[in-house]
């Protein structure tokens, strides 16, 4: 999809997102116009786990006011898959010790709004928690869940041979829905069953009632959402996050039928989709805030080098090479208008990239985690630059800035 039409999808679904908290609540009234805006990753950045990190309480303190209105236009972007943005919004707010909206809460399937030619087709949802309920909150109409297809085909499912059929399962009277595409929100629970069935639904195209076939060119469409490789928990080390499962579902699927799995689209850092969305995000949120200066600069801040350093770099090039274009092609009438110039990635210690103290400098990860679909660009992982926690990032982004946080 075109970068113009999916920023004219981001405009249409801002303007019907459903209910949204008045904007006055949790924002500042005008004074020093900032122009920047913040991305913050949250595991890793925010929290372990369950558990806030300090640094990141501190930094949130001085952010906003003693009323809990922000300061900076904030954005809160995770690759998390399983929860509704207002779901996370209520953990956040009560891990930080302040009020954060769901407006502010950017989940890894958030760009799917930007799909609208999904929403009334007849997909499979992959993954765990409210899937049912993201799936309407995102704007599906008509939808089928892994355990939906287990009920009505009890012999798919047949690793677990305590999960398997006692009694042979009776005919089925009424035919199952053609599925028309596959939806991956993020990890499930049993892979294995992910996986087996993904894969019929893939090899039947759709038609579960069906024989399975290889031989048709034609695979049917593929979204995917959070590509992290790795994730940082309360374990010591990373845990698999939902790159692995993708990993093994385009094996499996290219094993079995000698050619690559497609996807539609992908979502979640280090997608530039993701930054996009994010952009336009942070725009809305500064105009409820009554500032009027353009965000010219945006910074990710993250622990992952492949996902959250990546993606903003990733991103940042693309705005410099549309500014060189734009010197030589003066660009299209667009109901887009990007305001921002830069997007700077900062690194934080505490998730996925913990060095040890009094440990060697930066070194570019030598194995790369990324997406398989995305080229690897050695540049693209080295951070603007590096900090202890969150505390030490927001305090360097705003003197870089010229903000004063005390005011």
């Amino acid at each position: 999809m075109a970068v113009q039409s999916i920023c004219t999808n981001i405009l249409r679904a801002g303007k019907h997102k459903a209910t949204q908290v008045a904007a006055s609540k949790f924002y500042s009234t005008k004074q020093q116009d900032p122009g920047f805006g913040l991305l913050f990753d949250i595991d890793g950045v925010l929290i372990r786990g369950k558990k806030p990190i300090p640094a990141a309480q501190k930094a949130f303190r001085n952010l906003t006011r003693p009323d809990g209105k922000f300061k900076v236009p904030t954005v809160f972007v995770t690759n998390a898959g399983n929860a509704l943005a207002g779901t996370k919004a209520e953990q956040l707010s009560n891990a930080m010790g302040v009020e954060i909206t769901s407006e502010q809460v950017m989940m890894s399937h958030s760009p799917l709004r930007m799909f609208p030619e999904y929403h009334d087709k007849c997909v499979l949802l992959s993954g765990q928690g409210p899937v049912d309920d993201i799936a309407k909150k995102i704007g599906f109409t008509n939808y089928v869940t892994i355990d939906q297809i287990r009920n009505a085909f009890p012999n798919l499912d047949m690793v677990d041979h305590q999960r398997r059929p006692k009694l042979s399962p009776s005919s089925r009277s009424d035919p199952f829905p053609k599925i028309d595409a596959v939806i991956l929100f993020g990890e499930p629970v049993r892979w294995e069953t992910n996986l087996q069935i993904i894969i019929d639904v893939l090899l039947t195209h759709g038609k579960l009632d069906g024989p399975a076939s290889d031989n048709d060119d034609e695979q049917l469409p593929v979204l995917a959402c959070n590509m992290d490789l790795l994730w940082m928990s309360d374990s010591h080390m990373p845990r698999f996050g939902h790159g692995t499962f993708l990993h093994c579902l385009e094996s499996v699927y290219e094993k079995l039928v000698g050619r690559p799995l497609t996807y539609s689209a992908l979502m979640g850092k280090p997608s530039e989709v993701t930054y996009i969305y994010a952009e336009q995000l942070i725009k809305r949120i500064a105009g409820k805030m009554g500032f009027t200066a353009p965000i010219k600069n945006l910074y990710a801040i993250g622990d992952n080098p492949m996902a959250d350093i990546y993606g903003a770099n990733l991103f940042n090039k693309r705005l410099k090479q549309e500014q060189e274009v734009k010197q030589v092609i003066p660009p299209k009438p667009s109901p887009f208008i990007r305001e921002v110039e830069s997007c700077h990635s900062v690194l934080v210690c505490t998730g996925v990239y913990s060095p040890e103290p009094g440990g060697s400098k930066y070194q570019i990860p030598p194995v790369f985690h990324g997406p398989r679909d995305l080229e690897f660009d050695v540049s693209l992982c080295v951070p603007t630059f590096i900090t202890h926690d969150a505390h030490e990032a927001v305090n360097k982004i705003t003197k870089l800035e010229n903000f004063d946080l005390e005011t």
